[in-house]
């Protein structure tokens, strides 16, 4: 596990950079797409580098990591809404190429287990863009969740829908309960994860997640048995890290062929 602490225009550059890297050298990438606040700026960087320097996603396909149960499709925060707002529709994707699980499906376990088998008809995910709650969940895989668990149906936490309230207007009711979420095995199987964390609301989590025990009380923890993850924080996420300066020192004297 990488770890990067800076500002968030640093932070912003290596997760685009990354992307980008994949793109040009593999204009038929798969992408994992989180929403939540922490991918917007990459979002943003990543159409300014369409628009000005031509980076296509012409040949790419992108899969979302979750989706509320039971907003309509028109739903503001739909997230299927959300990723075509933010990114999909100021890019280049070609139609159909961005998929998320359907939460509107009458039967949501069979919706389950077939967005689980076009992942994996795709090839699987090359790089996986990711957040993470404040009570250590990624995706909307709550402490609890198996870290063998693949797509499924799960009740959000109380916490979880306090804190996404924001989205709704401060208005916790109409968060829904319920959601579609890629399991922790299904996010350990793309080949490059890249996390984003900023804030001081995310420290503990953060902290749990790299340097705790893995545990499905912290479930982001289980990214430390990935091979390839690199998580980006901003000094506030990093602030309980104890091995914050060695991580630091790291990324500092990073040898410039070793990329991310």
């Amino acid at each position: 596990m990488e770890v990067v602490i800076g500002g968030v225009p640093t932070l912003t550059q290596v997760a685009a950079g990354a992307v980008e890297r994949l793109l040009r050298s593999r204009p038929e990438t798969v992408l994992g797409l989180a929403t939540g606040s922490s991918p917007l700026a990459v979002y943003d960087e990543l159409v300014r580098r369409h628009t000005e320097t031509g980076l296509s996603f012409a040949r790419a396909r992108a899969f979302l990591l979750d989706e509320y149960v039971g907003l309509p499709a028109d739903h503001p925060q739909r997230y299927r809404t959300v990723i075509e707002r933010e990114i999909a529709s100021r890019v280049d994707f070609a139609p159909g190429a961005v998929q998320g699980p359907d939460g509107t499906a009458k039967d949501l376990a069979a919706a389950c287990r077939e967005y689980e088998a076009t992942i994996a008809d795709a090839g699987g995910v090359d790089l996986q863009i990711l957040g993470i709650g404040t009570d250590g969940h990624i995706a909307f895989n709550e402490p609890g969740s198996s870290l063998a668990s693949r797509t499924r149906i799960k009740t959000l936490t109380e916490q979880t829908r306090a804190d996404n309230a924001r989205f709704f207007g401060g208005d916790v009711a109409a968060v829904p309960r319920h959601v579609l979420t890629q399991g922790l095995a299904t996010i350990m199987a793309a080949r490059h994860l890249v996390l984003l964390a900023t804030g001081r609301r995310k420290a503990e989590a953060v902290h749990q997640m790299v340097e705790g025990a893995v545990s499905a009380l912290w479930p982001a923890s289980v990214l430390q048995m990935h091979p390839h993850v690199t998580v980006l924080l901003d000094d506030a996420a990093a602030g309980r890290l104890q091995l914050a300066d060695h991580y630091r020192q790291t990324w500092q004297h990073k040898p410039d062929w070793q990329q991310v």
